[in-house]
């Protein structure tokens, strides 16, 4: 690699940095100067963790083999079950390493 190339590469890091900190502290700044939050600002925020968790859950769907698939399927069922995330990271994990161990090998 040459200078040129670092150099641009250290002010990409600085620049995302910036841009993490800034959209992180706006957040917090745009909610303590409201004293109302809209409704339907409200109701983005209650949908974040459920984006989230389809950002994190989907490609291991999709491109996961057919243990992946039976274990999160399980694991949602025990999602809809228990209010606690613990049961169903449990049920997930526990079921796609025993698949793994005793069906694929």
């Amino acid at each position: 690699m040459n200078s040129f190339t670092d150099q641009h590469m250290i002010i990409v890091i600085l620049l995302a940095a910036v841009a993490t900190y800034l959209t992180r502290i706006a957040g917090y700044v745009l909610l303590s100067v409201m004293t109302d939050i809209p409704p339907r600002a409200e109701a983005a925020l209650n949908a974040i963790p459920a984006a989230v968790l389809t950002t994190l859950v989907a490609p291991a769907f999709y491109s996961g083999g057919w243990e992946a698939k039976i274990a999160i399927a399980a694991a949602l069922v025990t999602g809809l079950r228990f209010a606690s995330p613990l049961p169903m990271i449990g049920v997930g994990w526990s079921l796609v390493m025993i698949l793994r161990y005793f069906v694929i090998a």
